[in-house]
């Protein structure tokens, strides 16, 4: 199923509601593949990427890089899959780059660009064996190019006394905020980052640490790995 578009949206009447922000599931780093099937080499990349522009750069480097390949097949997923385009590159409609996005919508794959090099070995492959090749070629190189699920993190800003901060900052730990800059000056000044879905609580427990005191607020949302 395919992601929606990621949006950060905070409720006009109240400032610490969030609504909730899709995870994405996007590439970790640049993934590479060599599928062969009767001498014709196909090479597979996968790539992250963040706008068409950068679609078009990559596709045109994979094909200087490449001068005497036959065919450079490429597909790419962008915003949820709002924007999805393929190329066959001169190869049967269908054979390859449908079987590339299909890689990428199959395993909700978003901000990611794959292109297969063919280098043609002789033989002709038929439409089956093409569809086996690029989709072959597109997987692993999805696969070495290490899938990792984003989950959205609510930045939150707050100004605490000096008493109240040295109250707060354990519990603030134990509730899974950590803090993203700390300034000290005439008050305590912090930036915390915390799973969306644990925001409101975390707001709710400042205000009862610091009994009021400090009015934290929820200023946007990023992206980080699931694991963190």
């Amino acid at each position: 199923m395919a992601a929606k578009k990621n949006s950060v949206a905070i409720d006009n009447a109240d400032n610490n509601t969030v609504k909730q922000t899709p995870s994405v599931i996007t590439l970790s780093v640049t993934g590479e593949s060599l599928y062969i099937d009767r001498r014709s080499e196909f090479i597979g990349l996968a790539v992250k990427i963040g706008s068409e522009e950068e679609v078009r750069e990559i596709v045109a480097a994979v094909k200087k890089k490449h001068p005497d390949a036959r065919h450079t097949v490429f597909a790419y997923r962008l915003c949820g899959g709002s924007i999805k385009r393929y190329s066959d590159d001169g190869e049967p409609q269908g054979s390859a780059g449908m079987p590339v996005l299909d890689v990428l919508e199959k395993n909700s794959i978003d901000g990611a660009l794959i292109t297969v090099t063919r280098y043609f070995g002789g033989i002709l492959l038929g439409t089956g064996g093409l569809v086996r090749a690029y989709s072959s070629a597109a997987s692993d190189a999805l696969k070495n190019a290490k899938p990792v699920v984003l989950k959205p993190f609510s930045l939150i800003r707050a100004s605490f006394e000096y008493s109240d901060w040295s109250k707060s900052e354990t519990a603030l730990k134990r509730a899974g905020a950590a803090a993203r800059s700390t300034d000290f000056s005439s008050s305590v000044d912090v930036c915390l980052s915390v799973a969306e879905d644990k925001a409101q609580s975390v707001v709710d427990l400042i205000t009862e640490i610091t009994g009021g005191r400090c009015s934290p607020v929820i200023t946007g949302t990023e992206m980080l790995p699931e694991e963190l």
